[in-house]
This record gives C-alpha cells, sequence and structure tokens, in this order.
C-alpha cells in the first residue's frame, strides 16, 4: 500500500533531514514510526502526504508515484497533523460537508459517517458551533471525522494521539484496528510507545534522519519492551 524507496530530503541550509529511507506497509497493517523530536518523522509523512519534495527516491501509495501522480495518491489517503489547521470560521458540520464535497462523498455516506462518528467521539451537539471556539481535542476529533468517513485506504496521522481524552484514544485505536480488518493501511508517528508495542504489526524506529530499526513488532524488540530497545537505540552512538 505504502511504498518508500530510499528517500532523502536536504533543507536549505545543508540539514539533511531524511537520509535514504527505506519503508514498505502492506494492505491491512498498522505501521508505528517512532523516533526523538527531530529525528525526521514529520518530514518523512509531508513527503509521503505531498507537502514537501523531495531530491531522492521515490514514493508510491498503491502502486502510484507521489512525483509523478500527486492527486491520485491524494485521492486514496487521508492525513492529519499534530497539530490540526482547519479552517476557523466554519462550524463543524460546515467544515466537514466542505472537505466531503471536495471527495465527493454522497449524501448518504456523509450522514451515516457523520452520525457514526461524531457521536463515537461525543461531538455531535457541537458540530453546529464555530470551529475556532473548539479546544485542541475537538479539533483532532473533527478531523479525524472529515479522514474516517472517507474511508481512505491509507490512513496517516502525526502523533494521533496528542490531545485526546482516553475515552477518545480508545475509540480510535478501535477505528484502526476496524479499518486495517477491513483492508486499509495506517502509518503514523507516536511518542507513545506502549500504545504503539500493543496496536501495531510493524515498526520503524528512525534516528537522525536514518532508520536505526524496522520490522515486524516481534523482530525489533525481541523479549524486550519498545521502550528498552528505542532507549538503547537513542543512547547508543
Amino acid at each position: 500500500m505504502l511504498e518508500i524507496k530510499n528517500l532523502s530530503k536536504t533543507y536549505t541550509k545543508g540539514k539533511k533531514a531524511v537520509d535514504d529511507v527505506t519503508l514498505t506497509i502492506e494492505s491491512g497493517e498498522i505501521f508505528a514510526f517512532i523516533g526523538h523530536n527531530g529525528a525526521g518523522k514529520t518530514t518523512t509523512i509531508k513527503c509521503v502526504v505531498g507537502i514537501l519534495d523531495f531530491e531522492e527516491g521515490e514514493i508510491y501509495i498503491d502502486g502510484v508515484s507521489v512525483k509523478k501522480n500527486p492527486l491520485e495518491c491524494k485521492r486514496n489517503i487521508a492525513y492529519i497533523p499534530d497539530n490540526p489547521d482547519l479552517y476557523e470560521a466554519l462550524t463543524g458540520i460546515q467544515y466537514l460537508n466542505f472537505i466531503f464535497d471536495i471527495y465527493q462523498i454522497s449524501k448518504n455516506d456523509r450522514t451515516e459517517g457523520i452520525g457514526k462518528y461524531a457521536n463515537m467521539f461525543e461531538i455531535t451537539n457541537n458540530l453546529g458551533d464555530i470551529i475556532s471556539s473548539y479546544s485542541h481535542g475537538m479539533k483532532q476529533k473533527l478531523a479525524l471525522i472529515s479522514a474516517l468517513v472517507r474511508k481512505p485506504k491509507l490512513l496517516i496521522l502525526d502523533e494521533p494521539f496528542v490531545g485526546l481524552d482516553p475515552k477518545a484514544s480508545f475509540q480510535v485505536k478501535e477505528v484502526m484496528k476496524e479499518m486495517c480488518a477491513n483492508g486499509s493501511s495506517i502509518f503514523f508517528s507516536t511518542h507513545i510507545l506502549e500504545v504503539a508495542e500493543k496496536l501495531c504489526d510493524k515498526v520503524a524506529i528512525i534516528k537522525n534522519g536514518k532508520l536505526v530499526a524496522s520490522g515486524t513488532m516481534e523482530d525489533v524488540r525481541g523479549d524486550k519492551s519498545l521502550e528498552d530497545v528505542f532507549l538503547e537505540l537513542e543512547n547508543h552512538e
């Protein structure tokens, strides 16, 4: 579903934020991407979703090149950054309908989807409110609804559990499992290693732009916890 081949990204001052990263995520997999702040996680994600260009390598989504066919790729993905930048002058329901108009979601699908997820995340009564009045957690929930109703083949999230209350975090994890059971794939960064360890099929650890570990959760952590493995790799020069 997602194939990253020898990806490198260098910023204008010469700093190589991502250095020869190669990853493959199959359909139905939940894949965790972990690393310290500034390790290259968000840069990699922004290259995958088409926000950042990159000098070397290639990225394919469902076999389609992000560089050559960006619009086709974007039709198959949904991306939620760690701090959703929504149109704050709109109400919640206006924002959702705006997104669904762009992606040509049918009236029946949007009505059913909004009802399901707004009730799940307990913001049905807030959909008529201006987004500028929302808390960070409510904005995160609205962004999740806008993504989930579209049923993307690939869901990409940057720190998806930041700002969510425990109940919402549990529900998001259950929805992620449901999506993958139906054939979608999920690629997300997180600092919450316990969540990654319990939830994910595969994991990659990035340090200073380079992958230092990648594979199934069992292969990467062995008989240790993911936290122990991460700290050992972080402390190893």
